[in-house]
């Protein structure tokens, strides 16, 4: 990790991506830390706002305080260019090995000692968790492609866009197939 630019969170690094994108305040920032960056990595609001004192702090982004007249006022965040610098460090950087921490497919685990009516009720939520998922993803690539279409070709953000809706829904269609797999062998036992 880019340790030497004051920071080893995912999540400032989450938020510095997002930021390069295009400016954005810290209520923008939460929205999009649900979608489209919640299906890869999750943060509470509460993590938010702390996490950008720190990058200001660290002169990875600054803000625009915009004056409101019914409202609070509201900061609008920017990368700078050592925020940036520090999210190209991080880009490169070796991935640490984390291990995988996946409840559902370790509860799949020990599934044999389940009542089957119990086991099947939890994989035909899990099934209908993904299918919705998979459909949504589906939704955006129809959207992303139309967008191409026009375009004639992806920009550099919008390819990375992209390339990472793909893994999404090749990852719920996996899932997806898997579900349906595992429920059908549970039937025929």
């Amino acid at each position: 990790m880019a340790k030497r630019f004051g920071t080893t969170s995912t999540l400032a690094y989450a938020l510095l991506g997002l930021v390069a994108r295009r400016e954005r305040t810290g209520y923008e920032l939460a929205q999009l830390m649900r979608e489209p960056i919640g299906f890869m990595w999750h943060a509470r609001h509460s993590q938010i706002y702390p996490e950008l004192a720190r990058l200001e702090k660290a002169g990875l982004v600054r803000h625009t305080l915009v004056r409101q007249a019914e409202r609070p006022d509201k900061k609008r965040y920017r990368i700078t260019p050592a925020g940036r610098a520090a999210l190209r460090a991080w880009l490169s950087s070796p991935l640490d090995e984390s291990p995988a921490r996946d409840e559902f497919t370790l509860r799949v685990f020990s599934m044999w000692l389940a009542r089957k009516s119990k086991a099947r009720a939890l994989l035909s939520d899990e099934l209908a968790r993904h299918e919705a998922m998979l459909r949504r993803h589906q939704e955006v690539e129809v959207q992303a492609r139309r967008h191409l279409t026009l375009k004639g070709r992806l920009g550099e953000m919008h390819f990375a866009n992209y390339a990472t809706l793909r893994r999404g829904v090749s990852y719920e269609r996996h899932v997806v197939d898997w579900l349906r797999w595992l429920i059908a062998e549970l039937d025929t036992r």
